[in-house]
């Protein structure tokens, strides 16, 4: 009987046609899957589904997937993939498999195949007997990892046996969240997201549409494409529909997740939705955390948005829309914490939209902030400290874009300072100095009240006690605008010494010297030097202390008297040495304190090189231009000559400030754990120094050529410290006198040198600031690195023949301190290996290629749970002695490189191959055989051959 007779067998049997049993018709189709050629083995497969149909016996059945499983094994990947349409197409038979381990055995070991397409289809065979294999984890992992694979047919084949996996619980949890990670390309994303919408709908059970959907959310957030049409209409429909607390709450998870990802993306009707759900919400719960979305969409383009819709949409005044309503009616919630969303909101409302149609409301945000912090000021719990702190915030915000509203609302502060609690008034006077930094008018105002305040604010020596003596002290050194009267002084003095502790004074001194009030903090740092215990504690504040005397020298500079700066930076010269040498004395090698010597060599040099400037412009008095100066112009065309010596002078200065500018610059990329206030200082100390070196360039070298137009920008910088405003205003200043000196009067003149000292004076008029990162570490991040191979002795090199290359290891271990990630967070570390040679040795001399002669290789890598490994190759062919240095930056985020070290060296030796040099010694050998011969062979010879003719 052959494949037609089991064909027709299989088939609707005619009237009086003859009808075999199930097992004939089995060894028929066994016969032809045993068959050598393709055709009927094919035949045979695709005859199986009819004979299931027809027998659906179960132990026909389970013979039969045995056979389809050897075939599925053995065969090429089209009866694979003929075993796969029989599978699916016997989906309902699939349960009467009665040796369900032997099957799948022999299907899973196609997995471990070299052949993607082959591991696609056993991919899809498995997702096919998810029904009857739904907890084999090994069929979990197979999916899990072939979601990863870099061919897409088999990315796809993975996805599809997520797909029809779906209805176990534990798959769902395994296999449903890697499709986040599908956003490589658009196919594989679409893809992706079309299983997920699928899921969403068939398998309506609360865990599976909470994993679908935050799966969903984050495939979304990933690839930014069909947010507003799929994700946000998705999930606002549950929001709005699904009763279930727990899929509402995953839901307003999402949206907040959307709202700090692509608020851009949010646009009327998404944010109108919300609205109404919050509006209609019974519970507070869920009512809060629609809030907290609609305040972080708040501080967003979505707002402006919602307010503004743009063509198509007529936009309504902000007091009648359902957002403003719902905030307004929140404002006022007996929850602290909807209330402090509430205000939030609605400050950010008014902050926002056009000034226009912001009276009214701007007089209930402020009355909705006044009234919850009025309630928060009196209570001591965390929950209203966090709300009062929100609270504070939106109205700082609120201040800084409608500064009219500022006198009123300081007078309100004031007022509530003597009437709350301690841990409230910390956090309100936090808030005036930030207004008063803001606005530096208001400053002078809120003195007189925060000195009396001052008189009465401490009577114990509690924790939040001394806190509100620092941070009334912090305000007032703000609004004083580092230039502390006697009275104000004498305040302070007499409570520290009353109730504070010595960590209070250094506090309080701290902020002094943040805030340019030198003076006031010398005379504190001198009060606390002899009440520490430690000796590196003592030299510690001895430091600061000369520091801080440093820089009053600097305070009482006026304009035009030159001899008296020059006395001024000699006496500041001269404390800074004093205080470097006590610096130097208190480091150790736990606290090495190298930005700290840094910062203040660098402040050193500053100095002593505007010292230099004003000598040099002095020098056009006593050193004035030759007679002759013009002639030696014209002659040698350099119009430079005309000013004499001074020219050279002013160049020489010119390239030292550059140098300094390239020192800060260095400092900078060194501080990857400072604060950003850190940084911006040392931005504008980089900033002064450039300032300089272009207005000598301007007003002397080359005033022809020299541009203003990379300065025009500095006055419309948004300023953040009463330091960084006054840095700048000095900026623009020196640039218009400069840039009108320039171009009214040839260099060079008295006019411009006292344009320069005028400049120099008006720079150190500017009390310096130490910021935060001077004094006090928050964030920090070292890098520990391991080479191999390394040597057995820090002095003993590491041996490697010419003709090969070192293959060097570079390990490494990010270590943080107790707060990491808190400024910038490590994405990458960048290895730098360089080799240099030190000493050469004989051999023989090859015409070496230029590029094996040096190495120079940079990589990145990203560490995993802080540890990170690569390998370089080195090639060596120069004989000799080789350092090798491994130096390691980090890139953060925003893929700004740090230099943050550390670097490593190792010396290498190269030595010539054995075999080469047994090849090289030979060789020689036969030359000097060869060179021998000639000289004692042919003398015999000769004598010979005149013998026979004697």
């Amino acid at each position: 009987m052959s494949l037609s007779t089991a064909r027709s067998f299989l088939s609707e049997a005619g009237y009086g046609e003859q009808e075999l049993d199930a097992n004939s018709a089995l060894m028929e189709l066994d016969k032809g899957l045993r068959s050598g050629k393709l055709g009927e083995q094919c035949e045979a497969v695709v005859l199986f589904p009819k004979l299931f149909q027809k027998y659906p016996f179960p132990i026909l059945i389970n013979s039969a997937f045995l056979k389809l499983a050897d075939i599925f094994r053995l065969g090429n990947n089209f009866l694979r993939l003929c075993v796969l349409k029989v599978t699916q197409q016997s989906e309902k038979h699939l349960e009467k498999i009665l040796n369900v381990d032997e099957f799948v055995k022999r299907v899973f070991s196609v997995i471990h195949s070299n052949d993607p397409v082959a591991r696609a289809i056993t991919l899809r065979m498995l997702g096919s007997l998810a029904t009857i294999i739904p907890e084999r984890k090994n069929a979990h992992h197979s999916v899990h990892q072939s979601l990863d694979s870099h061919d897409n047919v088999e990315v796809e084949a993975a996805i599809f046996a997520s797909a029809f996996s779906m209805w176990s619980m534990l798959s769902a949890q395994i296999l449903i969240p890697m499709l986040q990670h599908m956003h490589h390309n658009a196919s594989l994303a679409s893809s992706s997201r079309e299983l997920l919408q699928q899921l969403v709908t068939s398998y309506p059970s609360t865990p599976m549409v909470i994993v679908t959907l935050h799966t969903f959310t984050q495939l979304a957030a990933s690839s930014l494409i069909d947010i507003p049409k799929q994700v946000l209409q998705l999930l606002l429909q549950y929001l709005k529909e699904d009763p279930r607390k727990a899929v509402k709450r995953l839901a307003i998870q999402d949206l907040k997740l959307l709202a700090k990802k692509a608020p851009h993306l949010w646009n009327r009707d998404n944010t109108q939705t919300l609205c109404e759900c919050a509006l209609s919400s019974p519970y507070n719960s869920l009512k809060l955390g629609m809030l907290s979305v609609l305040s972080t969409l708040s501080g967003t383009i979505a707002i402006k948005q919602y307010f503004n819709p743009g063509t198509g949409g007529a936009s309504a005044p902000p007091r009648l829309t359902d957002l403003v309503k719902l905030v307004q009616e929140c404002c006022y919630h007996s929850n602290l914490a909807v209330a402090a969303h509430g205000v939030t909101v609605l400050a950010n409302i008014a902050i926002s939209c056009p000034e226009k149609d912001m009276m009214q409301l701007e007089q209930d945000t402020v009355m909705g902030l006044e009234s919850l912090l009025v309630l928060c000021s009196q209570d001591d719990s965390p929950r209203a400290q966090a709300t009062l702190k929100t609270a504070l915030t939106s109205l700082v915000q609120l201040l800084k874009s409608r500064p009219h509203l500022s006198q009123s609302a300081v007078e309100f502060l004031l007022c509530q300072l003597h009437l709350a609690r301690d841990p409230s008034r910390v956090l309100m006077c936090h808030a005036l100095a930030a207004i008063a930094t803001q606005l530096p008018v208001l400053g002078e105002g809120m003195l007189g009240d925060l000195v009396d305040l001052y008189r009465v604010a401490s009577h114990s020596s509690t924790d939040k006690q001394q806190e509100l003596l620092v941070s009334l002290a912090t305000v007032v050194f703000v609004a004083s605008q580092s230039s502390l009267s006697a009275e104000v002084k004498t305040v302070i003095k007499q409570q520290l010494e009353n109730v504070a502790n010595g960590w209070t004074v250094y506090c309080i001194a701290r902020q002094a010297s943040r805030m340019g009030c030198h003076e006031f903090s010398s005379e504190l740092y001198q009060s606390l030097r002899t009440r520490v215990a430690s000796e590196h504690f003592y030299f510690w504040l001895n430091s600061l202390k000369e520091f801080s005397q440093a820089e009053q020298c600097l305070n009482g500079l006026e304009d035009g008297d030159y001899s008296a700066a020059m006395t001024a930076i000699a006496e500041a010269l001269r404390s800074y040495q004093k205080g470097i040498a006590s610096l130097t004395a208190a480091s150790t090698p736990l606290s090495p304190l190298s930005y700290q010597c840094d910062f203040v060599k660098l402040r050193i040099d500053t100095l002593q090189g505007l010292s230099q400037l004003i000598c040099t412009c002095n020098s056009l008095k006593t050193s004035p231009p030759p007679a002759i100066a013009t002639t030696i112009a014209l002659t040698s065309g350099n119009e430079l000559q005309r000013c004499g010596r001074i020219a050279m002078q002013m160049r020489v200065s010119m390239d030292e400030f550059r140098s300094l500018a390239a020192r800060y610059a260095d400092l900078y990329q060194s501080s990857f754990d400072a604060d950003s206030a850190t940084l911006r200082n040392v931005e504008l100390q980089q900033q002064s120094c450039l300032l300089v070196s272009h207005v000598i360039e301007a007003l002397i070298l080359d005033p022809h050529s020299a541009s203003f137009q990379d300065y025009g920008t500095l006055g419309s910088v948004q300023t953040e410290s009463e330091y960084e405003r006054r840095m700048m205003s000095v900026f623009n200043h020196v640039l218009e006198e400069v840039e009108g000196l320039s171009r009214k009067h040839p260099p060079v003149s008295y006019l411009h040198t006292g344009c320069l000292c005028d400049a120099v004076i008006a720079l150190l008029k500017v009390p310096l600031s130490f910021q935060r990162y001077f004094f006090q570490k928050l964030q920090s991040t070292s890098i520990k690195l391991a080479l191999s191979p390394s040597p057995r002795t820090p002095t003993e090199p590491i041996p490697v023949q010419n003709n090969q290359q070192l293959t060097l290891k570079v390990e490494g271990v990010v270590q943080h301190g107790s707060t990491p990630g808190l400024f910038r967070k490590i994405q990458s570390v960048c290895l730098n290996v360089s080799s240099s040679l030190q000493s050469k040795t004989g051999g023989p001399e090859y015409k070496i290629p230029l590029d094996s002669n040096t190495n120079e290789i940079e990589q990145r890598v990203e560490p995993h749970n802080d540890y990170f490994s690569t390998q370089f190759l080195l090639n060596f062919s120069i004989l000799g002695s080789h350092m090798v240095n491994v130096e390691a930056s980090v890139v953060d985020e925003s893929g700004i490189e740090w230099k943050t070290g550390p670097k490593t060296t190792v010396s290498v030796k190269s030595l010539e191959d054995p075999y080469a040099q047994q090849l090289r010694h030979n060789q020689q050998q036969q030359q000097q055989a060869q060179q021998a011969r000639p000289e004692t062979a042919p003398a015999p010879q000769r004598s010979s051959v005149y013998a026979r003719f004697q």
